[in-house]
Order: structure tokens, then sequence, then C-alpha cells
């Protein structure tokens, strides 16, 4: 008998296949507002991950952006648009080759800490991944960084 853990939504997004323990740092970089409806799930079983998260955003359809962010958290994530209790598009995330004013840079020096302007980094390296600071140009895996 298959039993739903989560219900199923009308219209929204599902982020799916997110690794085990990473959901509440993808809900930062979503910022839910105040008036979305997110049920979230911690280590459901899965055949391919062995454990998974799961994030459903009732009456919200991601933009390309924000799908692509996520990508920094969860690079195996798939994200899937619905509309009226069906999927409508499916989409794989991919790190975008400039990230601005997402992630805040961990060099405690630089220029982009002390004054205030909007963060931009460059993708260096797909498997890190790694970025670069547009201002000090130092580089750091997506791992060391703190979301704005």
């Amino acid at each position: 008998m298959k039993m739903m853990k989560v219900d199923a939504i009308r219209n929204g997004t599902v982020i799916d296949h997110i690794p085990a323990g990473r959901v509440q740092r993808v809900i930062g970089i979503l910022k839910p507002r105040a008036t979305d409806i997110v049920m979230m799930g911690m280590n459901f079983p899965s055949k391919a991950m062995k454990k998974k998260d799961m994030i459903k955003i009732e009456g919200r359809e991601l933009t390309q952006i924000e799908v692509n962010s996520i990508a920094l958290i969860a690079p195996e994530a798939k994200v899937s648009i619905i509309r009226d209790t069906k999927v409508f598009q499916k989409s794989v995330v991919e790190i975008p080759e400039i990230i601005e004013d997402l992630v805040s840079c961990p060099n405690p020096r630089c220029i982009s800490n002390a004054e205030p302007m909007k963060t931009r980094f460059k993708l260096v390296d797909k498997s890190g991944p790694n970025l670069a600071c547009q201002y000090c140009e130092r580089v750091y895996s997506a791992h060391e960084m703190t979301h704005i």
C-alpha cells in the first residue's frame, strides 16, 4: 500500500532530491513570503540517495534564478512546477555563471562586507562548486558561503 506522507499541491513548486539535512538551507535561499504555504520534509527514503529532503510551495512558481540558486546547496535537486495538480514543467538545477546578492563573501576584509553593495560571484569550477568574489577575487567553495 502506497502511503502519502506529504499532501499533494494544486499549484506551485516541488523541489525534490535535496540531499538530506539541507532543506533548511534551501529554504534560506528561497526566502518564503509570509503568505506562502510551505511544506518541508526531511529524511525521506530514496533509492538513489538513501535519504532525501523535499519542499513544496503552494501557489508560487519559482523563477529560473531561484531554481539555479538552489544548485549551490543541492546540485542534484529536481524542480517541478505544478498546475492543476499535474506536473507542468520539470527542471534540473544548474549553477549560474554569475551569482548576485545571494551569498556573502567569507573574506572579512572584502569591501562587500564593509560597504552597502550587491555581492557578485563568478562560477570558476562547477565540480566544487567554486566561486570567485568580484571584489576581492578570492575563490571559495559554495559550502563556505553564507546566504544573505
